[in-house]
């Protein structure tokens, strides 16, 4: 396998816990305009994007396999976990 072969399988294991820390991180600016207003948008996608990155390396090594059903639903979980962690129970 090639250098390229190899981050090409790397960006396509992390994409879906990228794009779902992301558009999760929109929604909720979009949601709760007034209570994340001090939060900028970077930090809740960069801590939802974490969550669902260090998720999917778990089912990885977990499961033997990505692309696990669990392991999307883990996703989801962590990333509206480090939403609420980053968001609102941070600034308290």
């Amino acid at each position: 396998m090639s250098f390229l072969d190899a981050l090409w399988h790397l960006i396509h294991l992390l994409a879906p816990a990228l794009a779902t820390g992301g558009l999760a991180a929109a929604g909720a600016k979009l949601l709760w305009r007034r209570e994340l207003a001090a939060v900028p948008w970077y930090a809740l996608a960069g801590a939802a994007a974490a969550g669902g990155v260090a998720v999917t390396l778990a089912g990885l090594m977990l499961t033997g396999r990505d692309g696990r059903m669990a392991t999307y639903l883990g996703v989801v979980l962590a990333c509206a976990l480090m939403l609420w962690w980053r968001g609102f129970w941070r600034r308290r």
